[in-house]
């Protein structure tokens, strides 16, 4: 049984660092493309950075610079470390695992940006 557990998220104030983890069970993890989706009501799941097996990275434009992803295979788990965080980053945000055209998700965490 494929199981994604998000840890990490919370309130934090604007310009302030925040980081997430992921862990995975149930997968060869090593040879998953991993990455953070992030959602806020009304509007599609959105693509905030994914990790290749080999550690090559992509990032959504709103983030770059400001977020980093980051993966280790020895503990099955997934980073993202989030600086300078502004109130548009609020959002639950996703990890996904994804090998061929079959994804799985995790449960979402809340991360929440304000003063």
């Amino acid at each position: 049984q494929v199981q994604l557990v998000e840890s990490g998220g919370g309130l934090v104030q604007p310009g302030g660092p925040l980081g997430l983890s992921c862990a995975a069970s149930g997968i060869i993890f090593s040879t998953y493309h991993m990455a953070w989706y992030r959602q806020v009501p009304g509007k599609q799941r959105e693509l905030v950075a994914r990790i290749a097996p080999g550690g090559g990275t992509n990032y959504a434009d709103s983030v770059k610079g400001r977020f980093t992803i980051s993966r280790d295979n020895a503990k099955k788990t997934i980073y993202l470390q989030m600086n300078s965080l502004k109130p548009e980053d609020t959002a639950v945000y996703y990890c996904n695992a994804q090998l061929g055209s079959r994804p799985y998700w995790g449960q979402g965490t809340q991360v929440t940006v304000s003063s």
